[in-house]
This record gives C-alpha cells, sequence and structure tokens, in this order.
C-alpha cells in the first residue's frame, strides 16, 4: 500500500479540494438530514471519510462522503431502530471493518462484475426513493421513516400543503439546476441554492427549520451490544458495507476515464473502510465515493490524495463555527437539494434507451428498481445479480448445445477428413465450444443420444476448446460413458488439458479406462482402426491403418 503524498500537482490538488469541499458542504448538511441524524453527523461523516478514504484509499482523485444510496440504508435503519443513534454508528463501525475485510481478501475484483442492467435498477431506485422522502418536507411536513410511509403519508401531506415550503423548494431545485456556468465557477449551483433559499425564507411566513445545532469537534461513540437489535444493525452494516463498495468502485471507474489511470479497487476498499470505522467512532454517518463531487475535483485540477484530503479539512473548518449560521436552513430547502441528488441517480441514460436493447435486460432492471423501492436493496441486488447469472449461463449453454449438435460430415484437414471417410459413417464425433459447465450438463447426455448416427461403432468427443470444466459437466460425461457402453459403442476423448483431465479423473470413476488421445486426428486414427476390426476390409475399401 503506497501512502506516500504526491506533492508534483500541488497548486491543482488544493484548487481541486478546496472547490469539492465548497460543493460537498450543502450535500452534507442534506444527506446527514435525511439520514435522521441531523446535519451534523452529515458533516462529520463528510470529514471522516473523506479524509481516511483519500489517505488510505486506491483512487487518489476520489471524492468520499455521504451519499444517497448510503443516506436510504441509514434512514431505514433510524426508522427500524425508532432514532436509537448508538446502535446506528454501531452498524457505521461495523460496515467499515467489513469494508476492510472485504479489502484484504480481494473482494474488490468481484464486485465489478455486477451486471449493468442490475446496477442501473438499484441507483434508479436509489435515486426514486430519495426524491419520495423528501416530497412530504417539499409540502412542509415531517414524514414518517420508511419509503412506504413516506408515500402513504402523501395524502395528508397533500390536504394541507405548506405553500411557502412548496415555494423554497421548487425555487432551491430551479437554482440548483439553473445556476449559470460562468457563475459556478465561484460559487457550485447547490451552495447557491442553499445559501438563497435561506435568505428568501426569512422574508416568508415561518417554515419548518433545522434548529439548533451543536458546534465544535464530535465525541466519541463506542459500538454498543444490544442482542434485541444484533441482527437488524448486522443486515444494515452488510448492506452499508455491499453498497458502499459498489458506490465507491464505479466512482472510481470514473475518476480513471476522466484521469487515464488505474486504480486499486481492493486498496479502495480498505481505504473506505477505514472511512466508515472512523466516521462511526465520531458520530458521522457512513459515506462512499461521490461520483459528483470527484467529476468536480478532477476538473479543478485535482489528482492526487492531497485533494480529497484538502477537501475535508475545508469541511472541518467550517464545522467549528457553522452551527448557528445552519440553524435558520429551511427543511424545504435541504428536500428541494436532496431531490436534485435523487434526479441525478436516476440513471437517465440508459431509460432512454433501454428499448432498443434486449428486453430481458430491461425487465431485469425493472424488477430490481422496484426491490429497491418497495423491499430492500440487499434483496434487490442479490436477485439481480442471481437471475442476470441464471441468463447468462442459459447463454452460454445454448451455444454449448448447438455446437454439440454440429455433427461434421467432412473436417477441414484433408488428413483428418479422409480418416472420417474411411470410417464409412460409423463414426460420431462431438466437439465442445468453450467452457463447459452445469447450464449445458443437463441436456449433453440426450443431444448425443439424438444426434448420434445410426450405426455408429465409435463415439469421439473433442474437448480441444474446453479450458475448463466444472462437476455437473463431468456428470454428463459419464452419462454419455454409460450410454456408449449400454449401446454397443467404443467411446474415445481428445484434447483434453490439465485441468479438465483432472476434474474428469477425480469424477468419473470410468474415465480411466476410456482412451484419450492429445489431437482429433490421432483419436480418428483409433477409430478407424476400431471400425475396421468389427468390419474387416473388402477388397474395395483397403485396410491402410496399423493399430495406434
Amino acid at each position: 500500500m503506497n501512502l506516500k503524498l504526491n506533492l508534483s500537482n500541488l497548486r491543482g490538488d488544493i484548487t481541486g479540494g478546496l472547490t469539492a469541499g465548497i460543493v460537498a458542504l450543502p450535500l452534507a448538511l442534506a444527506l446527514g438530514v435525511a439520514s435522521g441524524l441531523g446535519p451534523m453527523a452529515g458533516l462529520y461523516g463528510a470529514i471522516a471519510v473523506g479524509f481516511f478514504a483519500a489517505l488510505f484509499g486506491g483512487t487518489p482523485s476520489q471524492i468520499s462522503g455521504p451519499t444517497g444510496p448510503m443516506v436510504v440504508v441509514l434512514a431505514g435503519l433510524f426508522a427500524s431502530l425508532s432514532g436509537d443513534a448508538t446502535l446506528i454508528f454501531t452498524a457505521v463501525i461495523a460496515a467499515g471493518l467489513i469494508q476492510i475485510v472485504f479489502g484484504l481478501l480481494g473482494v474488490g475484483q468481484y464486485i465489478r462484475l455486477v451486471p449493468y442492467p442490475v446496477i442501473s435498477g438499484f441507483m434508479t431506485g436509489i435515486g426514486a426513493i430519495i426524491i419520495i422522502l423528501q416530497l412530504g418536507r417539499l409540502l412542509g411536513h415531517e414524514p414518517p421513516g420508511g419509503t412506504l410511509g413516506a408515500l402513504g403519508y402523501l395524502p395528508t401531506a397533500l390536504a394541507d400543503i405548506n405553500f411557502a415550503s412548496l415555494a423554497l423548494g421548487a425555487v432551491t431545485l430551479l437554482i440548483a439546476y439553473q445556476w449559470p456556468p460562468l457563475l459556478a465557477r465561484f460559487i457550485p449551483g447547490p451552495l447557491a441554492a442553499l445559501i438563497i433559499g435561506t435568505l428568501a425564507s426569512l422574508f416568508l411566513v415561518p417554515v419548518p427549520v433545522l434548529g439548533e445545532i451543536p458546534t465544535g469537534l464530535p465525541s466519541l461513540h463506542l459500538p454498543v451490544y444490544e442482542q434485541s437489535h444484533l441482527l437488524l444493525v448486522l443486515e444494515a452494516a452488510f448492506i452499508l458495507a455491499v453498497l458502499g463498495a459498489i458506490d465507491s468502485l464505479l466512482t472510481s471507474l470514473v475518476a480513471d476515464n476522466m484521469t487515464r489511470t488505474r486504480h486499486n479497487s481492493n486498496q479502495e476498499l480498505i481505504g473506505q473502510g477505514i472511512g466508515n470505522t472512523i466516521a462511526g467512532f465520531i458520530g458521522g454517518i457512513a459515506g462512499a465515493g461521490a461520483t459528483m463531487r470527484t467529476v468536480v475535483n478532477i476538473r479543478s485540477g485535482g489528482k492526487n490524495r492531497l485533494s480529497g484530503m484538502t477537501h475535508s479539512l475545508v469541511l472541518l473548518a467550517v464545522v467549528l463555527g457553522l452551527g448557528p449560521l445552519a440553524e435558520n436552513i429551511p427543511h424545504a430547502v435541504l428536500a428541494g437539494i436532496l431531490v436534485k441528488v435523487g434526479l441525478d441517480i436516476i440513471d437517465w441514460s440508459y431509460l432512454k434507451r433501454a428499448h432498443t436493447g434486449p428486453r430481458w435486460d430491461f425487465a431485469l432492471m425493472l424488477l430490481v428498481l422496484a426491490l429497491t423501492v418497495f423491499v430492500d436493496l440487499i434483496t434487490a441486488v442479490g436477485v439481480g445479480v442471481v437471475l442476470a447469472a441464471l441468463a447468462y449461463v442459459r447463454q452460454v449453454a445454448q451455444l454449448q448445445i448447438e455446437e454439440l449438435k454440429k455433427l461434421p460430415e467432412s473436417l477441414a484437414d484433408p488428413e483428418e477428413d479422409e480418416l472420417l471417410r474411411q470410417g464409412s459413417g460409423k463414426i460420431s464425433i462431438f466437439s465442445f465450444g468453450g467452457p463447459l459447465s452445469f447450464g449445458a450438463a443437463a441436456d449433453v447426455g440426450h443431444h448425443v443420444r439424438e444426434k448420434v448416427k445410426p450405426g455408429s461403432r465409435v463415439l469421439i468427443l473433442d474437448f480441444s476448446r474446453v479450458p475448463v470444466m466444472d462437476v455437473s459437466a463431468a456428470m454428463a460425461v459419464e452419462t454419455v460413458t454409460k450410454d456408449a457402453n449400454a449401446a454397443g459403442r467404443e467411446l474415445i476423448v481428445c484434447g483434453i488439458n490439465e485441468e479438465v483431465g483432472r476434474v474428469l479423473n477425480n469424477i468419473n470413476a470410468n474415465f480411466k479406462v476410456i482412451p484419450s488421445y492429445s489431437k482429433l486426428l490421432e483419436a480418428l486414427q483409433r477409430a478407424v482402426y476400431l471400425v475396421q476390426q468389427q468390419d474387416p476390409p473388402t477388397a474395395n475399401t483397403p485396410h491402410t491403418l496399423a493399430q495406434t
């Protein structure tokens, strides 16, 4: 792990960190409130995760902090635990430790294998959840926790709309989206929306505001153990760890693309884990790699670890004196900022093009989206990955079976073709293409029985293009072996590499007595010999082969 600070881009890193810190300020406040733990928890989380993930992580230009996906989990946990902050911070600490273990075990390389429709579905679902949770606040109310609770509360909120709150939220959202790019060079859109919305609220009728906020350095929060809530806390910790890992590594890929570098996924997980563990200890919410803040950092000149650490120091300086200023920030203003966060998370790019792609992928995306919104994130990702994997296995299995159905009448190699012709139609060659797995195993025996030539005396199984094989496929080969023996046919195999041979030898008890050759040519020579032994050559078919 290389922790040496690179000072070659000092000016760019400081500029990028300062800009990212300013952008992160309103988001940290809003996400802290959305989690249920308050604005300072959002800032403490941004400081801890941002600093230590930059110092120990594997993506030098990445800015980390509270993100929408993590807040959705924390808000649900807050509702489930009736606001018990100590247990929530325990879950954050546990999530960080799990991420460290993920990094040490090399799990990062596997997290990147989650299919795009699954990622698109749960990210879009998270965006929808964030928006749903803020609708009540936009209308001037404090809705109950949870997606279903917030949706169920909407009719009540709509019956008693606080139009001042609604106007503030709408103006905030408009400013966040339409803030002129020229002015954005000096003050980011979200921060401008926060300031303008708060100032505007001072001249309106009273609207719900944040209220008293503590200032100064955070206090220490040690993890606690309560058996009655243990499973709930551990489940939330695992979801936070997995979600944070996926979110961070996706942002790492964005950073790689912009900087033309390559991140270290396992080191990134360790850095994120350290950051989240410390965040839990100081009363901060969990965080992850933040795409928008990372993009702002890179575009402002940030390239190295120092930029992420600078971003955290900016927030720390703000925390020490922010409390009195932040007390008057209206909930509707933060809700407007969060609605923009939710809209930005939704995968509009894929949704616009989904109808032109495979229907199965779009259906999978919609299923994951629905499960994310109405069930939970871990179920959504788990079901999505399993279904995507089964669909892929089915596609590969179909290709393998189609290849198996192609019994060659002639071969490209002249010598092999001549040997096949000498077999007089009594040699059947079955060629397997690609990795042979459980997907095709169930149909291998059936298709060999169905496609074998009538009158065939010898079956050749060609494994030349099979790099790997699992137990299910090995059992299918054993079925083919038994069928050949029962039909009085000779079985020959060829082209088996060392790994495939080891699986077949360990699983298939009869495999050791089956003639095996390294090349198809040798297998054909043996097959022709066996055919001619059973049917001695006539005067018209001279026997020119010796026993091999």
